[in-house]
């Protein structure tokens, strides 16, 4: 299914029909669109009201027209580890900063739930967390999560300043300010995958990215990169890194092969891309940031420490 949503602690799965599958029959579609069940299991779940249709229970032939809402609710599913131990770097009545872990989702998504920060959060904060900033599954460091939906509107008028390091492939320059536009990449099997361009192609939908990237280190084979982001867009670190011909180390879709990505999805990395990737998770952490308190005014500072591993593997 596309997504995970939370009622309470019960997981949900569900879709929102598109125009590909008006008219199908529930389990034409289903068998058809997510083969890790076969037609029979489908149908069972159908039958016994695991999966409905506009939170109704319906038979296997019933009709799916345009926007309905497929919901499948699996219970409870094992899911593949993660490292559940964040660290709080700051926190008041009014908001929390996190030290993510760099193998750890922030929001439910695919076999994640449980495993999630969302979850971990939740479960000594109470339900009423809104996350300000996010960071992929992979990136590690600093996030701010409000306690309260008016302090996340306050915090998200007013973004905060957010600086990363990463370790990347080669020797990189100086400094880099790099302008320019994101926008899908045409050429990846990976629907999600973006590119980073100067000039965006025409009759594309692109959104305008600006990083700074400075080195701060290296050894002629890598470098170590302090970054600061202008615009906050999805991937822009990675897909600007890509683009520059330094990709970040460890990074499985915007690294030296987005083959790697394929294959850890279908559970299949060898040692030898293992050996290629050199570490377990990107390269890429949030390092510092700095905002003003939305309710006392204060401006605030927080540093989340850097991996060690980013330095003891490079530059040791």
């Amino acid at each position: 299914m596309n997504r995970n949503t939370e009622y309470g602690d019960t997981r949900i799965v569900k879709t929102a029909i598109r125009w590909d599958a008006d008219n199908l029959p529930l389990l034409v579609f289903l068998a058809g669109r997510f083969t890790y069940r076969d037609a029979g299991e489908w149908r069972r779940l159908i039958d016994d009201g695991t999966v409905t249709v506009n939170r109704e229970k319906c038979a296997p032939d019933r009709i799916l027209h345009l926007h309905d809402i497929v919901e499948y609710r699996p219970g409870e599913l094992p899911e593949p580890p993660a490292e559940l131990s964040y660290r709080t770097l700051y926190e008041d009545d009014a908001l929390i900063v996190v030290g993510k872990p760099g193998n750890l989702c922030v929001h439910p998504a695919g076999p994640f739930f449980k495993h999630t920060l969302w979850y971990l959060l939740r479960a000594r904060y109470g339900n009423d967390i809104h996350f300000v900033n996010r960071l992929d599954r992979e990136t590690s460091g600093a996030m701010i999560v409000a306690r309260r939906p008016g302090i996340a509107a306050a915090l998200e008028t007013a973004p905060a300043e957010k600086t990363y390091r990463a370790v990347v492939h080669g020797d990189f320059p100086a400094e880099i300010d790099a302008h320019g536009f994101l926008f899908r990449d045409p050429a990846s099997l990976v629907r999600k995958k973006r590119r980073f361009a100067v000039r965006a192609p025409e009759n594309v939908r692109a959104e305008t990215a600006e990083t700074f990237l400075k080195k701060i280190g290296g050894n002629g084979n890598f470098s170590h990169l302090e970054i600061i982001l202008g615009t906050g867009r999805m991937h822009q670190i990675r897909a600007t890194l890509l683009a520059l011909g330094h990709p970040v180390v460890g990074d499985k879709l915007y690294g030296l092969d987005e083959a790697f990505y394929l294959r850890q999805k279908n559970d299949a990395l060898s040692d030898d891309d293992r050996a290629k990737l050199i570490l377990t998770r990107q390269a890429l952490h949030s390092y510092r940031i700095r905002f003003r308190h939305p309710e006392t005014r204060e401006e605030i500072e927080i540093l989340a420490p850097e991996p060690e591993e980013f330095r003891s593997e490079f530059f040791s």
